[in-house]
């Protein structure tokens, strides 16, 4: 069940904007989730959530076709719930490399420990603006060195479809003294929610803003009515998940293709 919910929300992450954007381009189909923000950038276009029940190698290469016809980067994730057992062989067999994994974690948001205050100086605000977007992706493109234009251009994109009312995808940004330092996203989707985009810039990290800023959105979920919560840990980020109640549930595996690869 908490695979099945892992997975329902990451394709609401990964394509509720890439489906609305001009230029992009989604495919949910019972098989395979294709998702194509139209931009050159593998952080935003993704294969995912894939339940294939035939031969896998004209799934696989009708996902490879259609990227690189169109040119653009993108990223294979393979989760605890994807079928069949053999997909992750099947990838490789293909020219797939695997870049990265991470853990699967859930919890249940009736148990959330609530955790320690918000550290003195940090103030976490849900976008609103224009402008607030953009500083989420600021921080955000500076995961990358030197940071990544394709981020800050995905997210100005993006920016009208974010602030609607509708939007399942709420950003959040953390200041210190007016300036944007931490980022993380809530992704709703039916009765769980999920964590992403969790980050702080280098110079401000080791303060509790990363636990702060994970913490509060998930604190307005459960308010909300929520029950449930999922991400993908790192190795680092572990620790600090698991001390608000997070428990592992499987793992997810980013492949790419290196010939595609940005």
């Amino acid at each position: 069940m908490s695979g099945e919910a892992a997975d329902r929300n990451l394709v609401t992450h990964m394509t509720w904007v890439q489906s609305r954007l001009p230029g992009g381009h989604v495919e949910i189909g019972g098989e395979l989730v294709l998702s194509d923000s139209g931009l050159e950038c593998d952080t935003f276009n993704f294969a995912c959530r894939a339940r294939i029940r035939g031969a896998l190698t004209p799934v696989i290469a009708r996902a490879v076709e259609h990227f690189v016809s169109a040119r653009r980067p993108f990223s294979w994730w393979l989760g605890p719930g994807d079928q069949p057992p053999g997909l992750g062989q099947a990838l490789r067999d293909s020219g797939f490399a695997a870049a990265e994994s991470e853990v699967a974690m859930t919890a249940d948001l009736r148990r959330l420990d609530g955790g320690a205050p918000v550290p003195d100086g940090l103030r976490i605000v849900r976008a609103s603006t224009a402008e607030q977007i953009d500083h989420f992706a600021r921080v955000s493109a500076a995961n990358w060195d030197p940071p990544d234009r394709h981020v800050v251009e995905f997210y100005r994109r993006a920016a009208a479809l974010l602030l609607r009312p509708d939007a399942p995808i709420r950003l959040y940004v953390g200041y210190v003294g007016g300036d944007p330092v931490a980022t993380a996203e809530l992704t709703v989707s039916e009765e769980e929610v999920g964590l992403y985009g969790i980050a702080t810039l280098a110079a401000h990290r080791r303060r509790g803003y990363g636990s702060a800023m994970t913490l509060q959105p998930l604190l307005e979920a459960r308010a909300e009515g929520h029950t449930l919560a999922v991400l993908q840990a790192s190795a680092d980020g572990q620790g600090i998940y698991g001390r608000l109640g997070f428990e592992p549930s499987g793992e997810y595996t980013e492949y790419k293709l290196p010939a595609l690869s940005t």
